[in-house]
């Protein structure tokens, strides 16, 4: 992004080994294939990129080449750019698909380390990334056995990067413990820490709105702005994630990332420059300057919720306490509100209402 907030073109990535851990899950099936596939359409993978799943189910290359383009194909209608009609684009995909295969291992088995490293060995090229599309369980365990196998190690002539999706630990002590994990083998610039919604295009465009419109910046203050509203409602419900989710629920699952992402983003001041972190720095000075609520005014300012059944377009579907792994008296939220206040010069005196909840 350029200084007046356009977009600038971006260049192909480097012949790169992609290890996807967990890639039998719904991260891998429902996201990052659909945006793998959009990235390569858009010429922004080159012949260079191998695709490699890391999971203890049996499964054979092709197999599972296979199963990715049926994730495409049933799972990401609407996600895969020119996929009308589930119509992948043969050649496309050909030449995407040539490059997946498939290590089967135990996260916590060093020989699974070893695989890799064979992978990494055969691939021709020394760059690799190991997205962890994981139960977050397993974050610190995965990289201290790369660190230990020294799959970390880079060189003049190759990187190595590690990406880890949210939740980063469950309160500020586990996200420091998982922190300092980290660091112990490899340095923070090789470390990724991702909020998929800053990948969507609307995401994208809130930066693009405000600081490319030099009329925005006048009205954008609380002399203009009586309150602000960030939604995310979502259609689904926890589907098959119901373990995960009765030890999660919505507030810890959207609120501290993705809602809190938007926000940093409409409330911002205006980056000194659009690198990662210039505007990094400006997101965390918004965030520092929410104010903190007491327990009781907490109780006061949020509103905690459960979808119960109902119907869909005439489809009847089941309330949280029904679905699959749930317990039948669960306490854990699937809607979230919340009032949020920033104490700057900017935004005092403006409530930022965050909200979020599933089906």
């Amino acid at each position: 992004m350029t200084a007046n907030g356009k977009k600038t073109k971006a260049e192909p990535a480097p012949p790169t080994t992609l290890f996807l851990f967990g890639a039998h899950g719904d991260l891998v099936k429902r996201l990052l294939m659909p945006a793998l596939y959009n990235l390569s359409r858009d010429g922004l993978l080159g012949d260079g990129l191998r695709i490699v799943g890391v999971d203890h189910n049996a499964i054979s290359d092709a197999d599972f080449a296979k199963k990715l383009e049926d994730f495409i194909r049933t799972e990401a209608a609407g996600k895969v750019r020119g996929n009308a009609d589930n119509a992948l684009d043969p050649k496309l995909w050909a030449q995407l698909a040539k490059g997946i295969s498939y290590v089967e291992g135990d996260f916590l088995d060093d020989s699974t380390y070893a695989d890799i490293g064979k992978k990494i060995a055969d691939s021709g090229t020394g760059n690799a990334v190991f997205y962890l599309a994981t139960a977050p369980r397993f974050f610190s365990e995965v990289v201290q056995r790369l660190g230990s196998a020294g799959l970390l190690t880079e060189t003049d002539d190759s990187f190595r990067r590690v990406v880890i999706e949210k939740p980063f630990g469950s309160d500020l002590a586990t996200a420091e413990a998982l922190n300092a994990s980290l660091l112990k083998v490899m340095s923070e610039k090789q470390i990724y820490r991702i909020d998929h919604y800053l990948g969507k295009e609307t995401v994208q465009n809130i930066l693009i709105s405000r600081f490319s419109n030099v009329l925005f910046e006048a009205f954008w203050n609380n002399h203009y702005i009586d309150h602000v509203q960030i939604t995310a409602a979502e259609t689904v419900g926890v589907e098959t994630r119901g373990n995960f989710f009765e030890k999660t629920g919505t507030l810890r699952d959207m609120v501290p990332n993705h809602l809190f992402q938007l926000l940093a983003m409409v409330a911002m001041e205006p980056p000194a420059a659009f690198g990662a972190d210039a505007v990094r720095g400006e997101k965390a000075k918004v965030i520092g300057a929410v104010r903190p609520w007491s327990l009781e005014d907490a109780r006061a300012n949020s509103v905690r919720g459960q979808y119960t059944a109902g119907e869909i377009g005439g489809k009847a579907l089941p309330g949280y306490r029904e679905e699959a792994n749930v317990a039948p008296d669960s306490s854990t939220e699937t809607f979230v509100a919340l009032k949020v206040m920033i104490d700057n010069w900017r935004w005092v005196g403006v409530p930022f209402y965050l909200r979020t909840g599933k089906r």
